[in-house]
This record gives structure tokens, C-alpha cells and sequence, in this order.
């Protein structure tokens, strides 16, 4: 590969960590090529995108973004065979994928080396199903909305229950006064 293909390769890997706040660090060794191509179907389902990258140009990549991830760097993650799934929307979607995939070849392929959600990072295999669990900002949102929405519809039901029985009270007033 030439140098200025490197660059861009850097470039490109930069640009894509800078539009993702979500990201997840494989190890991708040990998948046959159909598996690959399985998997990559799986991410594509699911608006997930998955590269398999050099550790070097991860490490650059990382190094040039504006953001701190030295935890990244640092660590052991950057070692072996490394693949990457970038997610705009959904924290626990590449997990599930990751989950999913092990389930269906039967095998522990794609360890998870790391993950970056909002710079906060997750290191080592043992996260993922915490990981899976995790709800996205819309389902957030959602439970939010129902918890506030609670508390208004059971002061509303009583005070309904208490115009009907306030109502009633008025009306065996009124009749007893005739």
C-alpha cells in the first residue's frame, strides 16, 4: 500500500470516529470468509457498519482525533486482528449483533477488545452483555415520558372520580332541600 493510501485510510478512519459516538473493537481473528460476509449482512440489518482495519491506522485514527483516547491506545485493545462497529444511533445494537452472531455459529468469535460509547469506554470481553442491555437515547426518552405522563394521569383519574362523587353529593343535597 502506498503512503498516500495510508493517509487516506487514516483520514477516512478519523473522519468516521469524529461521526460516531459509538464505536466497538473486535477481535476479528479465527472467521472464514463466509462468516464474514454473514456478519457483515447482520451489521447491515442493523444500520451498523463493520471494517476490519489495521491496528496501526486505528491507533493513528485515535491519536488524531481532538477527543482523549489514550484508554484505547494505551491498553491491549490495539493488538492482534482488529475489527470495528461503528453505530450512529443504537449503544446496544452492535452487542446484540456480536451476541447474536456467537449464538448462531456456535463459536466465541469477535471477542469484544473495547467499546466507546459517548467517551466512555468499556474494555474487555466480560462488558458485552451489559453492554446488550443498554437502551438507546429514543428508548430513553420514551421510558421518561411514561414515568412524567404516570403520576398526571392518576391525579386526573382522581379528580374525575371526585367531580363524579362531588356531583353526586350536590345532587342528594338538592333533593333533599326540595
Amino acid at each position: 500500500m502506498k503512503k498516500e493510501d495510508k493517509i487516506l485510510v487514516v483520514e477516512n478512519l478519523s473522519k468516521k470516529f469524529d461521526e460516531n459516538n459509538i464505536f466497538y473493537i473486535t477481535d476479528a481473528s479465527g472467521l472464514t470468509v463466509s462468516q464474514v460476509n454473514q456478519f457483515r449482512e447482520k451489521c447491515f440489518k442493523k444500520d451498523v457498519e463493520y471494517k476490519v482495519v489495521k491496528n496501526s491506522f486505528i491507533k493513528k485514527a485515535l491519536e488524531n482525533n481532538e477527543n482523549d483516547f489514550s484508554p484505547l491506545i494505551n491498553k491491549d485493545v490495539l493488538s492482534g486482528f482488529s475489527g470495528i462497529l461503528f453505530s450512529k444511533l443504537s449503544p446496544s445494537e452492535p452487542a446484540k449483533i456480536l451476541k447474536d452472531f456467537r449464538e448462531i455459529t456456535g463459536e466465541d468469535y469477535l471477542k469484544l477488545k473495547a467499546a466507546s460509547i459517548d467517551l466512555e469506554f468499556y474494555i474487555g470481553d466480560e462488558n458485552l452483555n451489559s453492554l446488550s442491555k443498554l437502551k438507546s437515547k429514543n428508548e430513553l426518552i420514551g421510558s421518561i415520558i411514561t414515568l412524567l405522563k404516570s403520576p398526571i394521569k392518576n391525579v386526573i383519574s382522581s379528580l374525575k372520580g371526585a367531580e363524579s362523587k362531588l356531583s353526586g353529593v350536590i345532587k342528594q343535597l338538592e333533593k333533599k332541600i326540595k
